[in-house]
C-alpha cells in the first residue's frame, strides 16, 4: 500500500504543479480520476458506502472521492485550511469501509506536500 499512496501522491503534485491553488474540489477530483485510470489504476470515483445502523441499513450512507485499487480512499479538498472534521469525515469512511489507509488531499495550498493527510484506521 505504501507504493500505492505513493503513486497517488506523485500525481496529485503532478497535478498541482500544473494547476496551482484556487480551483473547485471536483475540478482536481476529475483531474486525479483522470491520471490514476491513465497510469492503470483501478478507481471508483463517487462510491457509494453502505452504512449499517443497528437494525436498519442505509444504502448510500456516504460518497468517497475516489476509492483506489479497493485499497486506498481519497478525499479531495479545496479549502484554506484543513481541520479536525476533514479528519474525522476520513477516519469514518476508513472505519465504515474497514479499509486501511486514506489519503486527505488539499489542492488549495501553495506546496501541496503541506495539504497532503495520510491517514491510517
Amino acid at each position: 500500500m505504501n507504493d500505492l499512496s505513493y503513486k497517488i501522491i506523485g500525481l496529485a503534485m503532478e497535478i498541482h504543479r500544473n494547476l496551482g491553488p484556487g480551483l473547485l474540489e471536483s475540478c482536481y477530483e476529475e483531474c486525479l480520476y483522470y491520471e490514476l485510470r491513465k497510469n492503470n489504476l483501478y478507481v471508483e470515483k463517487q462510491k457509494a458506502l453502505p452504512l449499517t445502523y443497528k437494525e436498519i441499513y442505509i444504502e448510500c450512507g456516504y460518497r468517497l472521492d475516489l476509492l483506489i485499487e479497493n485499497q486506498v480512499i481519497v478525499e479531495v479538498k479545496s479549502v484554506e485550511v484543513l481541520n479536525e472534521i476533514h479528519l474525522a469525515q476520513i477516519l469514518t469512511y476508513l472505519k465504515i469501509s474497514k479499509l486501511k489507509l486514506g489519503l486527505l488531499i488539499n489542492f488549495n495550498v501553495l506546496n501541496l506536500t503541506k495539504g497532503i493527510k495520510r491517514v491510517s484506521n
